[in-house]
C-alpha cells in the first residue's frame, strides 16, 4: 500500500520526540530527528561529572515515576532501571523535616507526639475553615493546613519559585491535601519508581538506535526544511515555531551553582530551603540518585529560579491569566497550520511529568499510525488544549 506520507522531521530530541519517531521507524517510516544542542534527551540529559565521576543530571534533577504500566514497560526496553525512592528533606526556620508533611513532620513541628486521628484533629484545627471556595494558592494552602505550616513548608519555597507572592497564584497549583497521616516519606505514591542505572541519556539514545531513525545535533531548525518534509513535529516552544509574532509566553528558567566537595555533602539526594531569606530553592547532591554507586567525591546543585528571558532554556510554564490568554491565540494560529503537530512540555506549554511526556507520545503515536493508515490528516494537537 502506498502512503502518503514519507518524510518526517521532529524537532526536538527529548522523550516525547524518541518515542514518536522510533513508533514510526517501527513501521517503516524514514524520520529525522533534529536538536539544536550537541546532546540527545533534552532536559533529562545526564553525564559524567569528570571530576567526581558522578552521574549529574545535567538540566536538575529527574526521578522517574508513574502508575502507568505501559509506559513503565516501555522505557524498560531500553536500559536498566534501578530502584529509587525520592526522600525529600525541607530546611525551614532552623530545623530539618520530611516532605511531603507527613506524622513525623507535624509531631516535630508541634513538639507532640500525635497518633494518625490525633494528628488530623490538629490539622483540622489548623484549617482556616471560613475559606470556602479557594481561589488562590494561598487560600488554599491556608484551607489545608493553616497559617503555621503554610508559612513553614509552602510560602517561602513557592514565592522563590513562582517570583509571586503565593496569593497571586491560582489554587490549582495545591490540588490535593499536602499531609500524610503516617510515617510514609516517600514523595511519590506512584506505584513504579526509579532510576535508569546509566542516566537517562543512554535511554534516549536507545529508543531513538534505529536504522530508519537519523539523528542530527547541533542543528537548528530552518525554515526552509518545511519544504523538505512532509510533516513536522515540534517539541521545541510553541511560540518559538511562530518566532514569537504574538508575543512570548512566560516562563520560569533555573540556574544551577555547581559545587564540589570531599565525602558526603548533605546525606540525601534533595534538601529544599523553605526560608524566603535562602535564596536558592534547593541543593541537590547527584551521587545520592545513584545510591547503588560509591564515590569518595561529591558534587551538588543550588538551584535557583528566575524569569526565563530570551536566551534562557524555559522550564516552568508561568501559566498565569495573560500567557493564557495568549496561549489561546497560538493555539488558533497552530490549529491553522497544515504539516506540522505540536507535541510535549514545550510545544503544548504544560508542565508535565516524564511518565505523562511518555504516555502522551505514545497516544499520540497510535493515533497518528492509524492516521496515515487511512490516509486522513494528522492534527496539529493530539491533546486538549482548551485553557
Amino acid at each position: 500500500m502506498e502512503y502518503i506520507m514519507k518524510k518526517f522531521l521532529l524537532v526536538g530530541a527529548g522523550f516525547s520526540n524518541a518515542v514518536i519517531a522510533r513508533e514510526l521507524a517501527d513501521q517503516g517510516y524514514n524520520v529525522t530527528v533534529i536538536d539544536q544542542r550537541s546532546h540527545v534527551a533534552g532536559n533529562c540529559y545526564s553525564e559524567r561529572d569528570p571530576e567526581t565521576n558522578v552521574m549529574v543530571h545535567v538540566y536538575g534533577p529527574h526521578i522517574f515515576h508513574t502508575d502507568n504500566e505501559r509506559v513503565w514497560n516501555y522505557i524498560n526496553q531500553f536500559g536498566e532501571w534501578m530502584p529509587f525512592i525520592n526522600r525529600v528533606k525541607t530546611i525551614s526556620q532552623g530545623a530539618v523535616y520530611s516532605l511531603p508533611i507527613n506524622l513525623h513532620t507535624i509531631n516535630q513541628f508541634f513538639s507532640k507526639t500525635c497518633s494518625p486521628k490525633e494528628a488530623k484533629a490538629l490539622i483540622d484545627a489548623q484549617a482556616d475553615l471560613s475559606i470556602t471556595e479557594p481561589q488562590t494558592f494561598e487560600e488554599q494552602a491556608m484551607r489545608f493546613v493553616g497559617r503555621d505550616l503554610y508559612k513553614a513548608f509552602f510560602y517561602g519555597y513557592t514565592k522563590k519559585q513562582w517570583g509571586v507572592e503565593p496569593k497571586e497564584l491560582p489554587a490549582s497549583i495545591l490540588k490535593r491535601l499536602p499531609v500524610r497521616f503516617n510515617y510514609d516519606d516517600n514523595y511519590f505514591a506512584h506505584k513504579y519508581q526509579g532510576m535508569p542505572k546509566d542516566g537517562y541519556t543512554v535511554i534516549v539514545e536507545n529508543i531513538l538506535n534505529h536504522p530508519h531513525i537519523e539523528v542530527r545535533l547541533n542543528t537548528p531548525f530552518s525554515e526552509s526544511m518545511k519544504n523538505e518534509f512532509d510533516h513536522i513535529f515540534w517539541s521545541g516552544p510553541l511560540d518559538a515555531y511562530f518566532n514569537f509574532e504574538l508575543g512570548r509566553l512566560g516562563y520560569r528558567t533555573l540556574d544551577f551553582e555547581a559545587f564540589r566537595e570531599e565525602g558526603d555533602y548533605q546525606g540525601n539526594a534533595v534538601i529544599n530551603y523553605g526560608d524566603e531569606a535562602v535564596p536558592y530553592t534547593r541543593i541537590s547532591e547527584h551521587k545520592h540518585f545513584a545510591p547503588w554507586e560509591q564515590h569518595d567525591k561529591t558534587i551538588c546543585y543550588r538551584e535557583f529560579s528566575r524569569l526565563c528571558e530570551k536566551d534562557d532554556i524555559p522550564y516552568y510554564p508561568i501559566r498565569l491569566v495573560k500567557d493564557k490568554t495568549l496561549l489561546q491565540q497560538y493555539v488558533e494560529k497552530a490549529n491553522q497550520e497544515s504539516n506540522v503537530t505540536f507535541i510535549g512540555r514545550l510545544g503544548t506549554y504544560r508542565y508535565l511529568d516524564m511518565d505523562v511526556t511518555i504516555k502522551e507520545a505514545l497516544d499520540t503515536a497510535d493515533e497518528i499510525k492509524k492516521s496515515l493508515q487511512n490516509q486522513t490528516t494528522l492534527k496539529s494537537f493530539y491533546v486538549n488544549m482548551d485553557v
